[in-house]
């Protein structure tokens, strides 16, 4: 497949959305290791997410009048670290026929993110109002993922690459089967990701201490649903493909996972900012509240270092946020000193 950019006649009209102003940083929860995305709470961070003195992002809002005319936009200081998901190029399944779309495998190079222009499409996306129940977490992310494919598809598919929907998963036992293995549901457990499919086991999202904060699950679930953006664009194999010849353990195999994870981030921060203030039902609360979140999560916490610390995991995911192009989330271009 050649690597010259396609015609992508929507991708030059994102808005960008502007941070929330905030007196004081949140206090830091944990996200956990390896493939299991997190959603551990302290007080603090409850604090944080419904302080009412933190602003609404900034109202004005511009669409981006021609990808022509609009400049790259910086990366913000710092990074940010990330929740989890992973997948083992030795149980992908077939590649697809070489006569249609197939995967790129490649990473800071990679054609989706060499335009700096390139975004996601500005759309509505309407969720069914959070119930913190089996049914209602169900209801929520099936209408998440019908928009985050609306989003993401059309995208991935102009630079022909091989889009499928992930399947979806909502377990309700202690544990579940996954090709990656099996995946023991807990406080430190919220989704995961492997081969093709997403998990959102209820027991773990923590809902009796996140409340309604819809924001927060939908940000998570974004973040999950970015390690499927690179599973199907090639990034996730190109990336363990390094893991694994360096070690997944060594200084060089914990980097590139970092830069994995804080991409993910930021592919979830670039759809809330796509999606916020379009008429739908993610409404500018729910964006401050995954805003401020954010600061949350991170490696400081977790005490590892496969993620990022929790200031890369905030900046990254508001890197998308704040401008939505694709090219300000090539985390495998970055400095190592902003995935640390």
């Amino acid at each position: 497949m050649p690597d010259a950019q396609p015609d992508l006649p929507w991708l030059g009209r994102p808005h960008t959305v502007s941070a929330p102003k905030r007196r004081s940083a949140a206090a830091v929860i944990g996200v956990c290791l390896g493939a299991v995305a997190v959603l551990v709470l302290g007080l603090v961070a409850i604090v944080a997410l419904n302080r009412d003195d933190t602003p609404l992002a900034n109202p004005n809002l511009r669409d981006v009048p021609s990808s022509q005319d609009v400049p790259p936009q910086q990366l913000p200081p710092g990074g940010a670290g990330a929740p989890a998901s992973a997948s083992n190029p030795a149980t992908e399944e077939p590649a697809p026929s070489p006569t249609g779309p197939q995967k790129i495998l490649k990473l800071a190079d990679h054609p989706i993110l060499q335009d700096p222009n390139a975004g996601l499409q500005n759309r509505v996306c309407t969720l069914p109002a959070w119930q913190s129940t089996q049914a209602g977490a169900e209801a929520f992310f099936t209408a998440a993922s019908k928009c985050l494919d609306a989003a993401w598809g059309p995208f991935l598919e102009a630079y022909h690459l091989p889009f499928t929907s992930p399947s979806l998963h909502f377990p309700t036992g202690a544990s579940f089967e996954t090709e990656c293995g099996t995946i023991q549901v807990g406080i430190a457990t919220a989704a995961y990701y492997c081969e093709n499919n997403l998990y959102v086991p209820f027991r773990g999202l923590q809902t009796d201490q996140y409340g309604n904060n819809p924001g927060v699950y939908l940000a998570l679930f974004a973040h999950e649903y970015g390690h499927h953006v690179q599973e199907v664009a090639g990034l996730m194999d190109a990336a363990w493909q390094k893991i694994y010849e360096a070690g997944q353990n060594s200084p060089a195999g914990l980097e590139m996972s970092r830069r994995k994870e804080l991409q993910a981030q930021c592919f979830s921060g670039m759809f809330l900012g796509a999606h916020v203030d379009q008429g739908g039902t993610i409404t500018r609360d729910m964006y401050n509240k995954a805003w401020n979140d954010q600061e949350t999560r991170g490696d400081n916490t977790s005490r590892s270092h496969d993620h990022g610390t929790n200031a890369h995991y905030a900046s990254w995911w508001r890197a998308g946020a704040t401008s939505n192009r694709i090219a300000d989330c090539n985390t495998f271009a970055a400095p190592s000193s902003e995935v640390s």
